[in-house]
């Protein structure tokens, strides 16, 4: 029988109540997929509204071929254990690269896929000249409509590229119409997306509609992807040169007049413009021509911890003939971004003239790239509460509501192109990759071109292109008018261009002490901007393990399955080197759950000491971002919470350090800073400072208070913390910022060791070897503390907050502590916002912590707080 896919019709405004200019139908439910194999008839026959798909699987789009054969229950979960090495076609090597790799002839994705949907067109689009887009095709395809190919895989090639066909005339008016389009999965040579070493490929290369597809209906000129250009004036932030560019495009054979007219608020401009038949224009309102685009007093864009993220509304419409030809509605922030050289040779950016020090994290969408609206949300969110305020997206690109929010929060945005594929093999490139190249540029630029929260684009990822590649993208950037700083690599290596980067990725990838941040100067170290760095490893909590790993393998030594959910390529077995570090460093583990526990230790320390020795360098170092924020998948490698969305030690090591005022001890020379970016840029006066030194005992072996004035936008030595006296191997250091009135503005707690980590003299790429390790195994034999745990539970409009509050009533240290909200059957609930964690209580201390959550996390099951911790009996608040 014949499907009619579901169509979503959005009506774009002007005003409230004005008539919609440019209408869209979504094509996103109703299709069906299957393989060319299984098909036996070719594209004018599948787009035929008589034909019946008896056989094929159900899809939604976005989707790829194998993503979306997980979604409708073909394939059993491929995230568990190794079931992705049981999906057909996984025949390549595991930790390879499969982008280097032909596909097995035998693959069931050697073949195209068919997609398949039938859709109506409203009787409101009719009349008009219908187009259809597709955001993304990965890689090639034939486009067929009604029995008619649009396009074919000559045309329709590249991942990263957008295409709009004209189908007024392929149209069957009132009745059903039928779309199929013929999918090929990238080859070795191609200009395709990757997984690189972060986590395995799936079998089809993610071929498939991985990005919308939808139909518009407009008159004969199309308003097209529309920006606002800021020139901010820096001295006073109180007023702003604003120039609208938007492109125009012809979609008939006539020459078309019209006049474009734009909107801000009660701001108006107008200009009449001329179109040539089947011809596109870039317009430009500039405010010496319309001096009404010169704002006093505007509403300013920051990102989220300098300010707030204002967003003005700009409508533009091409008018023709006394009637809407098309109009484009754009929500973008009056700001400017620029970038220099530093004395140190990094790249410092300023946003509306103020310095800002980059700390991010690398982003990863899914595996299969599917829409997961909610949890990427919460993805933004754990990087907001983190107090990060950048992303990196290399090549894996996200949906334009990534976008969309990333402008509404206030979160920065890095992107470029893909490493280690055909994009950076350019001396095998020939005439199609460099078009398609070229091609793949324009469309995102124009795409990404308008969001205030973009940051800069990256020409190249581990190595510039030479001058011929470089010169063709910087002259698109011209042309296309990207309003941002660009970088013709991610790492330090010059250009032939344009010379000096201002970045680096010197690594490491793989664990280093805490003390290799600040001690290290000629690598990785907290000095410049690193594009991509990590302390490597980040094994989740047992809960976590137990979801992604068989109950079988969940034991010492780590098996292959542990090993398969870390990284690949030449981090395949990195994990080694962090495990070596926890055992010598803290005592061999004696269980899985042990291993886990200590590896929230080392996890915790490192992405603290990370970001503060970046902070404390702050302007000399530049930005940081962490490789990686998230995972694709489950992981035991490389992010800042898993996949469950469960955050552990990196996560709350990452957000201690990042915190707006906060106060630090310096690996390198022991002294303890304090460094001030809070979102107002004021300073902090009459501050009190404690530092003290503890053994295991909680015994105290120095404390001395200071009163300070934090300069806004600073980091400052105070003191220094001298050797402990009478100790020998681990203890601890105990710093505190009180503001006058005696409310707590930043407390860390530090474990350390007489004998401290001692760095190699010699440094690879990705990793610095370790001559000696610290000595903190006296932590095991930590004398036992008993908290008491209480807790109040409130909700409003389905999010659910705990105030829960600890108390150390004994003479010991309570080290290490976890809380966990948890529900039905001890589940926790996840996502969760909790203000502090994975926190110490000294002797006689109390703490008062808050979470929020989603109620129906709990399943219907009341709140209660678990407290469990290194050396703490396991407490429970209901």
């Amino acid at each position: 029988m014949t499907r009619i896919s579901l169509w979503i019709l959005l009506l774009v405004f002007a005003a409230a109540g004005s008539p919609a200019a440019q209408e869209q139908l979504k094509l996103q439910d109703g299709w069906m997929i299957q393989s060319s194999a299984k098909v036996g008839t070719d594209g004018a026959e599948i787009a035929s509204a008589g034909y019946r798909p008896t056989g094929w699987y159900a899809a939604t789009v976005p989707s790829t071929i194998v993503g979306a054969l997980v979604e409708n229950g073909t394939y059993p979960d491929p995230f568990f254990g190794m079931k992705l090495r049981d999906l057909p076609g996984t025949t390549f090597k595991i930790g390879a690269n499969f982008v280097h790799t032909e596909m097995d002839p035998q693959s069931p994705y050697a073949v195209p896929w068919w997609y398949r949907t039938t859709f109506h067109i409203p009787p409101t689009m009719r009349g008009k000249r219908i187009t259809l887009h597709f955001d993304g095709i990965n890689y090639r395809a034939n486009v067929w409509l009604n029995k008619r190919r649009l396009a074919d895989s000559t045309a329709v090639a590249g991942t990263y590229r957008h295409y709009e066909l004209d189908i007024t005339d392929a149209l069957r008016g009132g009745a059903e119409n039928a779309l199929a389009v013929e999918v090929f999965a990238p080859r070795p040579a191609d200009l395709q997306t990757t997984w690189v070493d972060w986590n395995p490929s799936p079998p089809d290369k993610d071929m498939g509609l991985w990005q919308p597809v939808y139909v518009s209906a407009r008159a004969d000129v199309a308003v097209e992807y529309p920006e606002v250009v800021s020139h901010v004036d820096t001295a006073t932030l109180r007023s702003a040169d604003l120039t609208v560019v938007t492109g125009l495009r012809n979609l008939t054979a006539q020459s078309v007049s019209g006049t474009l007219r734009g909107r801000i608020g009660s701001v108006v401009f107008t200009k009449p413009v001329t179109v040539a038949p089947n011809d596109s224009a870039l317009v430009r309102f500039t405010p010496d021509s319309f001096p009404q685009l010169r704002f006093a007093n505007p509403r300013l864009w920051w990102p989220a911890q300098m300010g707030k993220p204002d967003l003005y509304t700009l409508t533009l419409e091409f008018v023709s003939g006394g009637r809407v030809s098309d109009r484009q509605n754009l929500r973008f922030g009056i700001r400017e971004i620029t970038s220099e050289s530093t004395p140190k040779g990094g790249r410092l950016f300023r946003v509306n003239g103020r310095r800002i020090l980059i700390r991010g994290g690398g982003w990863a969408p899914d595996l299969f790239f599917r829409p997961q609206p909610e949890r990427q949300d919460a993805q933004l969110r754990y990087a907001l509460d983190m107090h990060l305020n950048t992303l990196r997206l290399e090549g894996n690109y996200e949906n334009d509501r990534f976008w969309h929010q990333t402008d509404s929060l206030g979160i920065l945005v890095m992107t470029g192109w893909v490493c280690c594929s055909a994009w950076e093999e350019w001396n095998k490139w020939g005439p199609e990759q460099h078009a398609i190249a070229g091609a793949s540029l324009r469309d995102q630029i124009r795409r990404l071109r308008g969001h205030p929260s973009a940051l800069v684009w990256l020409n190249g990822s581990d190595g510039p292109p030479p001058a011929d590649v470089e010169q063709m993208y910087l002259n698109i950037e011209r042309d296309e008018a990207w309003p941002n700083p660009t970088i013709s690599s991610a790492s330090a290596k010059p250009a032939e261009f344009s010379g000096a980067s201002g970045v680096k990725m010197t690594g490491p990838y793989d664990w280093v002490p805490p003390s290799y941040w600040l001690q290290d100067s000629t690598h990785g170290g907290a000095w410049a901007y690193n594009t991509e760095t990590s302390p490597g490893a980040a094994v989740p909590p047992i809960e976590s393990m137990r979801r992604m790993i068989p109950a079988q393998d969940i034991k010492l030594p780590l098996d292959t399955v542990w090993f398969y959910h870390a990284a690949g390529g030449q981090f395949a077995h990195l994990l080694d080197k962090f495990n070596a570090a926890l055992s010598t460093r803290y005592g061999s583990p004696t269980t899985a759950e042990d291993y886990t526990i200590t590896s929230q230790l080392m996890t915790y320390e490192g992405e603290r000491a990370m970001f503060e020795a970046y902070r404390r360098n702050e302007y000399v170092s530049t930005g940081v971002i962490q490789w990686m924020f998230n995972n694709a998948w489950p992981s035991i490698y490389w992010h800042l919470f898993d996949w469950y969305l469960r955050p552990a030690g990196g996560y709350f090591g990452a957000k201690k350090a990042n915190e707006p005022v906060h106060v630090l001890f310096s690996y390198d020379d022991r002294s303890v800073a304090v460094v001030n970016s809070n979102r107002t840029r004021t300073p902090v006066h009459g501050v009190r400072l404690r530092a003290r030194i503890l053994g295991l005992d909680g015994a105290e072996t120095f404390a001395r208070d200071t009163v300070i004035e934090v300069p806004a936008d600073s980091s400052m030595r105070v003191l220094f913390l001298p050797e402990p006296a009478g100790i020998s191997g681990a203890y601890f250091a105990d710093l505190r910022l009180t503001a006058p009135d005696g409310s707590p503005l930043s407390t860390n707690f530090y474990w350390l060791s007489t004998r401290p980590d001692i760095l190699a003299d010699t440094s690879t790429w990705y990793m610095t070897p370790v001559k000696s390790y610290a000595d903190y195994t006296a932590l095991r034999s930590m004398p036992q503390a008993a908290v008491t745990a209480t807790a109040r539970f409130s909700t409003h409009t389905g999010t659910g907050t705990a105030r829960v509050t600890l108390k150390n009533p004994g003479r010991s240290i309570a080290f290490f502590l976890r809380l966990r909200v948890t529900g039905h059957e001890d589940e926790e609930a996840l996502p969760v916002l909790w203000e502090d964690n994975y926190l110490s209580l000294l002797p006689g201390e109390t703490r008062v912590v808050t979470a929020k959550y989603n109620v129906r996390d709990l399943r219907g099951a009341p709140p209660r707080v678990v407290v469990t911790g290194w050396n703490v009996h396991r407490a429970v608040a209901r």
